[in-house]
């Protein structure tokens, strides 16, 4: 079994990007699950296969804790982890070849409390990998960039898995989108971009933190995907078999 922990910013489109992965695996007759591990969605682009909500009831915590919204959602968040063997249970059940984990949107309380971390860590899967989603219109311009490659670092470090970087949106910045695709790829055009930022103390700064995530090898390109039009699926699927699969393509 291959897990595929889906990350990013609140509203960057993982679940949308769960949804289309879910339909690519399953027309290729590759048995992919769905996991939806964000207790406090309302409303999904696609039926999970096992989910988080019925296991852990928003309404019910803030009525039982006379707890607020965003309280809730932290000791749901934390409660996850509690949860896992049950979970676990559920997915084995089904035998799946592929498993996409639709993480919480808010992704500090996935990723940044230690139920998150763990949760990744004990889940029992042969082959595990990240994707984290940079959100199109969050990051056209270079300074952005680099402050959520900043992030996507951070999201390295806390889960230890492998990690690809997925520009979600891209038909909404499609006259950015080489650019920015540059940029993932060659300090150089980052650098040149970020010349051009007006306010030369942010820009320095950014320049010495690219410089810093290159060294150390947290900068290795992003794909650029349309859930409109499926457009960059392919390489992402490549992508991830390289990492999961030693480079074989699911069923040929």
């Amino acid at each position: 079994m291959n897990t595929i922990f889906i990350t990013g910013t609140a509203g960057s489109g993982k679940s949308l990007l769960t949804s289309k992965l879910l339909q690519w695996y399953n027309d290729r007759n590759s048995f992919c699950i769905s996991l939806n591990l964000d207790p406090g969605t309302l409303d999904l682009p696609y039926e999970p296969d096992v989910d988080v909500r019925n296991y852990i009831d928003i309404n019910t915590l803030m009525s039982s804790y006379q707890l607020g919204l965003n309280g809730a959602l932290i000791m749901a968040s934390d409660m996850i982890a509690t949860r896992l063997e049950e979970i676990q249970d559920e997915i084995n059940s089904l035998n799946a070849e592929y498993v996409l984990v639709d993480t919480p949107g808010q992704i500090e309380l996935f990723a940044f409390r230690e139920s998150g971390p763990y949760f990744v860590s004990q889940f029992q899967s042969d082959n595990k990998a990240t994707l984290f989603i940079f959100d199109g219109m969050l990051v056209s311009s270079p300074i952005n960039y680099v402050s959520i490659s900043l992030l996507a670092s951070s999201i390295k470090l806390r889960l230890k898995t492998p990690q690809i970087g997925v520009l979600t949106k891209r038909d909404l910045i499609i006259d950015k989108l080489s650019e920015v695709v540059g940029w993932s790829s060659s300090g150089a055009l980052l650098e040149s971009a970020l010349n051009s930022e007006k306010d030369s103390e942010y820009s320095l700064l950014c320049k010495d933190l690219a410089r810093s995530l290159s060294r150390s090898g947290f900068m290795d390109g992003i794909i650029a995907v349309s859930s409109l039009t499926m457009n960059g699926i392919i390489t992402l699927s490549a992508a991830l078999s390289r990492i999961l699969n030693q480079g074989e393509e699911p069923n040929g």
